[in-house]
């Protein structure tokens, strides 16, 4: 699968996702147990290299090709006053990315993966969605294919991201029609509101929830309807590299909202997710918890743009670097217990 022909292909393939490879995960388990250390004593490291050799299917997995990828998009309902920075901060962030000065350029680099970055029709934010549909069928799946495009054939292991001014409002709108609950539970302070400005970012999405509460519960028309180009382009990302067996690393709220609608029409889309960290906006780690994923890390780190997903590799490299390189009980001449 290379992307989706039409929101039927869509819908197909998020209905029917591929499994792990059991006899891989196995395999690595029994490895596991002929390494020389007591029996889960590396702890989720353990965990990390079993899960990993069932996406890649081989009994010791590999981080030769890993790849993040940033998805930068506008938002129309920054006409409300839901963030502290103006629209412009989007692109001159992504300028920033491509220039190599962020922290995302930085941490990549530290994690051993190759950096792309996929800004999409920053001149051309979506709409406000109070109002009306953020995007347009055709602009919903234009955004899950440059998702779908980063993901290529032969990828060990990808982390997601994202850049886009307003996006945490969209993401809570998001939550709260695919999860539940009020958007009072969704919603956080973003890039620094102060609680004047949290409560009107609250009553802009529950202004869009009431606008959106006919329309189909269906992962494509709540991502078209609530979301943001660079969160659809996640979700395509996500589903695309689940039918290529790519294991991925999501980053904070934002990235992780962006699973909340593809879950609610499929729990099982979390089962190739890893997430990288549980971030300082409130209301991540319930979307964790509500999505069954427990976070590697947990360092209070609110800046997005894949930032806490590429240190989170860091470990997981560690995870493969044991699973490969220690000796079994056998090969050290070690007695095992």
């Amino acid at each position: 699968m290379s992307g989706f022909a039409s929101v039927a292909a869509f819908e197909a393939a998020l209905h029917d996702l591929p499994r792990s490879d059991a006899a891989a995960s196995a395999a690595a388990a029994a490895r596991q147990g002929e390494l020389t250390k007591p029996p889960g004593s590396l702890g989720r490291l353990e965990e990390i290299a079993i899960f990993l050799a069932g996406w890649q299917r081989r009994a010791r997995p590999r981080l030769d090709r890993v790849r993040a990828a940033i998805f930068a998009g506008n938002h129309g309902i920054v006409v409300h006053g839901v963030s502290a920075f103006p629209a412009a901060v989007t692109a001159q962030m992504v300028a920033n990315f491509q220039r190599g000065g962020a922290a995302i350029n930085a941490l990549a680099a530290s994690a051993g993966a190759e950096l792309i970055v996929v800004p999409i029709d920053l001149d051309r934010p979506t709409q406000d969605f109070t109002v009306d549909a953020a995007m347009t069928e055709d602009e919903c799946l234009h955004a899950l294919n440059l998702g779908a495009d980063v993901v290529e054939e032969g990828l060990e292991l990808l982390i997601l991201g994202e850049m886009g001014i307003g996006n945490s409002t969209a993401a809570a709108a998001l939550c709260a029609r695919s999860l539940g609950g009020s958007a009072a539970d969704w919603v956080g302070p973003g890039t620094g509101l102060d609680a004047s400005g949290v409560a009107r970012k609250a009553a802009v999405v529950n202004r869009a929830l009431a606008h959106h509460a006919a329309a189909p519960m269906t992962a494509f028309e709540t991502l078209r309807r609530l979301g943001g180009r660079e969160i659809v382009a996640i979700a395509g990302a996500v589903v695309a590299a689940r039918h290529k067996r790519v294991p991925v690393v999501i980053d904070g709220f934002i990235c992780t909202a962006a699973i909340a609608p593809l879950a609610a029409q499929n729990p099982d889309i979390v089962g190739h997710l890893i997430a990288g960290h549980c971030s300082a906006e409130p209301a991540h780690a319930r979307l964790l918890d509500r999505l069954h994923l427990e976070p590697l890390l947990a360092l209070g780190m609110r800046l997005g743009e894949g930032s806490g997903a590429a240190v989170a590799t860091g470990v997981i490299r560690a995870a493969v670097a044991a699973h490969d390189g220690m000796a079994t009980f056998a090969e050290a001449g070690v007695a095992a217990g």
